[in-house]
């Protein structure tokens, strides 16, 4: 038998698959919270912003795809890291396909805490200032 927080989000990810905004919404505690930064507001706490949260991505994807490569498990069980494949398709057309990895905690079979961590570079002037690095490195060879 898989621990609680592998079933719950599992089970979260699935529901997100088909479009099941409710049983994705049902695997959430009540005192939730969600960070993502791919979302119009990326901290998202309860269920009221987490549900506003997931109307708006349901309302810009056509499908989400979420294949879990690796689990890692903490030591009580209650919290685990999800390496994803992710492979998403917005409405459109467009294919997106990217690694991702989720951590999320657990408290009686829900999602407490959940971050979505992807392997982008940093952002602003150090984001700017990489970029530029990176150029020069290619151009001079």
């Amino acid at each position: 038998m898989e621990p609680a927080v592998v079933a719950v989000m599992r089970r979260m990810m699935a529901a997100l698959e088909v479009g099941d905004k409710a049983t994705a919404m049902a695997c959430f505690a009540p005192d939730a919270v969600l960070f993502d930064p791919h979302y119009p507001k990326p901290e998202m706490h309860g269920r009221a912003e987490i549900e506003k949260g997931l109307e708006w991505g349901l309302s810009v994807m056509e499908r989400f795809g979420f294949t879990v490569e690796t689990v890692f498990l903490d030591g009580t069980g209650k919290k685990a890291a999800f390496e994803v494949d992710t492979n998403h398709v917005l409405k459109g057309g467009r294919k997106l396909r990217f690694p991702q990895v989720f951590i999320a905690e657990e408290r009686d079979g829900l999602v407490t805490a959940l971050r979505a961590y992807e392997p982008y570079g940093p952002n602003g002037i150090g984001g700017f200032f990489l970029g530029l690095e990176r150029l020069k490195r290619r151009i001079a060879g």
